[in-house]
């Protein structure tokens, strides 16, 4: 058998265990979507809130020295801290290595980790933290067209050290992303969230190598239009009056354009927040007076393509974040309005 190093792993929600889903019949048509990485950015300009869940002042040095390498390029922050209800929860068990992509972690009980390390180095660090932020394994790439000789990696990584079954190598090695799923670039051979693997587990001899820190395509692309730019700002959020019934005219100008939306609830109650318009959107809403606390997620809860979000609202300050559902290409105008 290959020499197998011990690699990630990732954790996914239950509503994720399939990648295509049939949504509703909507105006006599159906039409398949998928569930991927598009969807599980945080909102730009975040601080998101770390703990850890046991571990040693040692190893939480580690991953306090080199998760920070990504805030370097992406327009996010870390506090690390003892918040028992922070964003990432970063436990030490011998469970492997593995993180929550993204604001899927804001699904998980505030009792149980969102990101784990059973070993520690740099670019465990710097792998996990990715995932936390929102990018997947690189090897998933559509464009890497990769060989795989799967019974090589399967029978390689259904021992030790990783003891997976089919499905979970076919999730975390085997199976590529559709063009429509993700916001990529180009197969990046030299990024940090591609495993290293043998030649032995490709057809035609190709093999990588193990990569211990950030690539020039990784720094450029988490500070990109399509995931976390404007490094050091915080982007500008549009102020939207309750009961607002004629709606504030938007629109999203650019392929993976994300617009921000943010009123003030002064009483508690039901509040509706929608888009009206043709434009096929996906809506975001945070809050209170917190920028990763998600509270709801749409896409075609209102009239045609269009999000609506009824909640029951505490007062204070909330966020709306608003992009289109084809983020690699769909552009359009709409209005929001929020009333209750």
């Amino acid at each position: 058998m290959s020499d197998i190093k011990k690699i990630c792993f990732d954790r996914i929600l239950a509503r994720d265990l399939h990648r295509a889903i049939l949504f509703r019949n909507i105006e006599g048509t159906t039409r398949t979507r998928a569930i991927s990485p598009i969807g599980k950015l945080w909102p730009n300009g975040s601080t998101l809130r770390v703990s850890f869940l046991g571990g040693t002042a040692q190893q939480h040095d580690v991953v306090k020295t080199f998760a920070p390498q990504w805030s370097r390029f992406a327009n996010l922050n870390f506090d690390f801290g003892t918040a028992p209800d922070a964003d990432i929860r970063i436990a030490f068990a011998d469970d492997g290595a593995w993180s929550y992509l993204g604001t899927d972690a804001k699904g998980i009980h505030v009792s149980r980790p969102t990101m784990n390390y059973g070993w520690l180095d740099e670019a465990v660090v710097l792998h996990e933290f990715g995932h936390a932020i929102g990018l997947a394994h690189e090897h998933q790439n559509p464009e890497e067209g990769i060989k795989w000789n799967e019974e090589a990696v399967i029978r390689d990584l259904s021992g030790p050290p990783n003891y997976w079954d089919i499905a979970t190598i076919r999730h975390n090695v085997l199976n590529k992303y559709a063009h429509d799923q993700i916001n990529g670039t180009v197969f990046d051979p030299d990024a940090v969230m591609l495993y290293a693997f043998p030649r032995e587990w490709t057809l035609d001899g190709f093999q990588t190598k193990e990569n211990k820190t950030l690539s020039a395509m990784e720094k450029a692309f988490v500070a990109g239009e399509k995931m976390y730019p404007g490094r050091g700002s915080q982007p500008d959020a549009v102020e939207l009056d309750v009961l607002e019934f004629e709606g504030t005219p938007a629109s999203i100008g650019l392929p993976g354009e994300e617009d921000l939306f943010t009123f003030m609830v002064k009483s508690p109650g039901r509040y509706t927040i929608e888009t009206e318009g043709e434009t096929d959107l996906v809506m975001k809403l945070y809050g209170p007076d917190n920028r990763t606390n998600l509270i709801a997620e749409d896409d075609d809860s209102g009239k045609g393509y269009n999000p609506r979000i009824g909640a029951d609202l505490i007062p204070g300050r909330y966020l709306v974040q608003i992009r289109h559902y084809n983020r690699t290409g769909g552009t359009g105008d709409y209005t929001i309005k929020v009333y209750k």
